[in-house]
């Protein structure tokens, strides 16, 4: 008979685990969610959130409301025919790992034994020993009700590798409060006979062939209560012989999540009453043995609640679920600001600094090397001419180059040749209008030239793109005026030596040229 019950568990946790319905739903749970938190708990979730506390508030989580039925059977003196039990459960988490559930079960439990027992308990099963030599085959009908509570911890929920869980294993202990009437079928006060004159059974034969012939021999009545117990009669007894027990409740099951309202259980139950009875037989006053409880149960738990307000069952939400999201993309961890030292304040950090020791205030590139822009070996921060051409080089400590003057020409001063003057050309980035501090040192290069030759005038030229659009124009215009306004207003050139004009270009240019 257990190996039947162990094959239907086996074939029951295969059948759910191999079943692609189940585990599709992951669970959330948002530990700064203040919606799932209680009223009580909200101080701590405030202290957490403003990281004053390390610890989150617990949060408000589903009842589980459970179905249940299966296999039920008494391990006892009495071999067992197949009963059945069923009920209803409601369990609620204590934590992570620990919860409570109340249970009701009712059942029915037969036996019938296969072989010719002696009479160690009397009072039904006199008539029958008294045809048979004073020995019976025990035969019972044993109904219950009880109420459990039980305390549950669960195995598998705390994951390190995985985010939720999607099976849930258990085990359980806790304290039964039982209701059994026990009745044995004996054929009332006549009896049955097993031999000659009788049934005729060949107790030496097939268990089967026994089995059956006792099948068809009783007639399954239960008409009679179960002898009583002995001096312990009065014990516990209600009417109708029905016997008040306490129970100690052991087990263990596996959960199959189908979705977040609803999963599918297997359970296994020892109820054990520490009474030698519940089967209607003992084998006699020196039997150390008691009877018990097995129930193998298919369990059907749904979640009640508010989604809104209340999470899953906290058996099916992974603690370090948060943590490991936290770490992985902060929301309430505290992060120092990140301190790159930088020596010399040129916006370059000390170790990609090339030039560690740049002055103040110098213009610098990607790799905090002061700039050069005219490539003459003097820094731009030291260049008093900023643009110097190359047929002027070498240059002096300043980086101003010493032109020579053309042969034919060395002894007549006459007025500068204004067309001779080179200017460089101003960029902009994107469509900016605002000249970039680089361009800044270069105009006043640009406006040292121009101090140097008061009657020299110049073109500004802008660009409004290869087609000439009228946005371009635009642009192109106030670039031009921002180069004429910064050489007019922070150098102090005069604005009646400029000429404005836009031509199709590069966009991204102001071109600087000799107008005379």
């Amino acid at each position: 008979m257990a190996s039947k019950k162990y094959l239907l568990l086996a074939g029951a946790m295969t059948l759910l685990a191999a079943s692609p319905g189940f585990a599709q739903v992951k669970p959330s749970y948002d530990a700064l969610d203040s919606s799932k938190v209680s009223a009580k708990n909200m101080a701590q979730f405030n202290s957490f959130r403003n990281n004053q506390s390390d610890y989150p508030a617990k949060p408000r989580n589903m009842w589980e409301l459970g179905v249940h039925g299966g296999y039920h059977f008494i391990q006892g003196d009495v071999a067992a025919l197949p009963g059945f039990g069923g009920g209803l459960s409601l369990r609620k988490a204590l934590g992570h790992t620990f919860s409570i559930r109340g249970e009701y079960t009712g059942s029915f439990d037969y036996g019938l034994d296969y072989k010719l027992k002696p009479n160690t308990v009397g009072g039904a099963y006199n008539a029958t020993a008294s045809r048979n030599g004073g020995f019976v085959v025990p035969a019972y009908r044993t109904a219950t009700h009880q109420l459990s509570l039980d305390f549950i911890a669960s195995l598998s929920n705390i994951l390190f590798y995985k985010a939720q869980p999607k099976v849930n294993w258990y085990v359980f202990a806790g304290y039964g409060l039982m209701l059994a009437d026990v009745d044995v079928d004996q054929n009332g006060t006549t009896g049955y006979t097993y031999g000659a004159g009788g049934a005729n059974i060949n107790f030496s034969g097939k268990k089967k062939d026994i089995r059956d012939a006792l099948k068809n021999y009783h007639d399954k009545d239960y008409e009679q209560n179960a002898p009583s117990q002995g001096n312990r009669v009065q014990i516990g007894r209600k009417d109708d012989n029905q016997l008040l027990r306490h129970a100690l409740e052991l087990g263990t099951g596996i959960a199959f999540k189908v979705s977040k309202r609803f999963n599918i259980g297997v359970e296994e139950k020892l109820t054990l009453p520490f009474d030698d009875y519940l089967d209607s037989y003992t084998a006699g006053a020196y039997d150390g043995t008691k009877d018990f409880f097995s129930y193998t149960s298919i369990r059907l738990n749904f979640n009640l609640g508010n989604p809104n307000k209340r999470v899953e069952p906290l058996w099916w939400v992974n603690p370090l679920d948060f943590a490991y999201n936290e770490l992985n993309s902060p929301r309430r961890m505290k992060l120092p600001t990140p301190v790159l030292p930088d020596a010399d304040g040129d916006g370059v950090t000390d170790q990609f600094d090339r030039e560690p020791n740049t002055p103040a205030g110098a213009p610098v590139d990607s790799h905090g090397v002061a700039k050069d822009t005219d490539g003459d070996g003097v820094p731009d921060f030291k260049d008093k001419q900023l643009i110097t051409p190359t047929y002027c080089f070498p240059v002096d400590a300043d980086g101003v180059g010493k032109c020579p003057d053309p042969e034919c020409c060395k002894n007549i001063v006459d007025k500068p040749n204004c067309a001779s003057l080179i200017f460089p050309s101003v960029a902009f980035k994107g469509s900016a209008t605002k000249i970039s501090n680089d361009f800044e040192a270069v105009l006043g290069s640009v406006a040292n030239t121009l101090r140097s030759n008061p009657s020299c005038n110049i073109l500004v030229t802008g660009h409004a793109g290869a087609k000439g659009k009228k946005g371009g124009v635009d642009l192109s215009s106030r670039r031009v005026d921002a180069v004429i306004d910064y050489l007019a207003e922070k150098q102090g050139i005069d604005r009646g030596r400029f000429i404005k004009q836009n031509t199709p270009g590069d966009a991204g240019t102001v071109d600087l040229a000799p107008a005379n």
